[in-house]
């Protein structure tokens, strides 16, 4: 067989971003069992740091094996029983998956629908809510990986809360780069996936419940839809009684422990800034390249940006030519955004102004 040999590549697109390298040395310690001591420590230790991430004292705050669309899954499954109702708010394929989850799951869907690169109306979602009270749950994508919106959440939270339903929220692209207000908002249930902005590798979804999410999962009338994800079973295992429920994985949860502590070190606020003005700077570059940026300036993602590609350029070739002569990678436009945006993630590690100027430039060489 061949030898592996992958290289290495500035990936700026929405996800994964490139892993830090202390990160990718983490992984490679000795496995230990999942029951080992010095393993529960850092169980412990790392529940601990992603309480700082989510801005959080729940006690249920963890990673789930899996990827962020299992985080997704996650929070469904362990929101809703079959037969219930859910408000979902759609603005982009996340919102659209998570539509067709909470579906699968047995619940009757209620949408809030908003055009690609805006955010949700809040007055549109006080309609669905006042039209449907006895909704169980409203699910609402925080920062959309496929249009670039950073959707506020205060008002719409407000109103869930006011009405006595629970608020599901999708934090895959903002976590650690641009502020998560789960305690200040007291969003009930916050997923997210390692591979955008901790700069980790795709593989675990960190997720955070409040109180009543916690209440619904410990009263449910029905098992879980789904055996792995189930939370009543996994809760056991990352508390106290350390109960067996599946084999964590080990390695993956070191490199994410040593991830949130680069975060810790950073601190939380500044990170966030260098996330800002990464992105503030990349739009001041590509408005030079005449390049026109999706979303209005109020709801920018930090993290990630999209950019309508100028008439008459094959955006598949730019991306190949980026990718083959300069090592760098940038999105496709998804749905109706397909063939007429990029996206370009500035994420993590990645969020410098060293990572915008050469993208600046090679963008600056193909396009002339």
């Amino acid at each position: 067989m061949n030898q592996r040999n992958p290289k290495s590549k500035l990936l700026l697109g929405p996800g994964p971003s490139n892993t830090d390298p202390r990160v990718l040395r983490a992984l490679s310690e000795p496995t230990l069992g999942h029951l080992d001591p010095e393993f529960v420590a850092i169980m412990d230790e790392t529940t601990e740091l992603l309480r700082y991430v989510f801005n959080t004292k729940n006690k249920l705050t963890i990673p789930v094996s899996g990827t962020g669309s299992a985080g997704m899954e996650t929070a469904i499954v362990n929101s809703v029983e079959p037969g219930d109702k859910a408000i979902i708010c759609t603005a982009g394929v996340f919102g659209e998956r998570m539509v067709d989850v909470t579906e699968r799951a047995g619940a009757q869907v209620v949408k809030v629908e908003s055009p690609w690169g805006e955010p949700i109306d809040p007055e549109d979602v006080k309609k669905a809510i006042r039209k449907n009270p006895d909704a169980k749950i409203l699910g609402i994508v925080h920062a959309e990986t496929s249009t670039g919106v950073l959707q506020p959440l205060d008002e719409i939270a407000a109103m869930v809360h006011e009405a006595g339903m629970r608020i599901v929220v999708d934090a895959v692209t903002s976590l650690g780069g641009v502020d998560v207000p789960t305690d200040r908002l007291q969003l009930d249930f916050v997923y997210s996936g390692t591979q955008k902005c901790l700069s980790c590798p795709p593989g675990l979804a960190p997720i955070t419940l409040g109180e009543k999410a916690f209440e619904f999962i410990q009263n449910r009338k029905t098992k879980c839809q789904s055996w792995y994800l189930d939370l009543g079973m996994i809760q056991r295992y990352w508390g106290s009684e350390r109960f067996y429920h599946h084999t964590a994985p080990i390695n993956m949860i070191y490199a994410l422990n040593e991830a949130l502590r680069i975060i810790k070190e950073e601190g939380l606020e500044a990170r966030i800034k260098r996330h800002k003005a990464a992105q503030e700077a990349l739009i001041s570059g590509l408005a030079a390249l005449g390049l026109k940026p999706v979303v209005n300036e109020p709801y920018r993602l930090p993290s990630l940006t999209t950019v309508y590609v100028p008439e008459g350029i094959n955006e598949a070739a730019v991306r190949k030519q980026l990718l083959d002569e300069f090592g760098i990678e940038i999105g496709a436009g998804l749905g109706v955004f397909k063939g007429k945006v990029w996206r370009i993630g500035m994420m993590g590690t990645n969020a410098n102004r060293a990572n915008v100027i050469r993208l600046l430039g090679a963008l600056k060489d193909i396009l002339g």
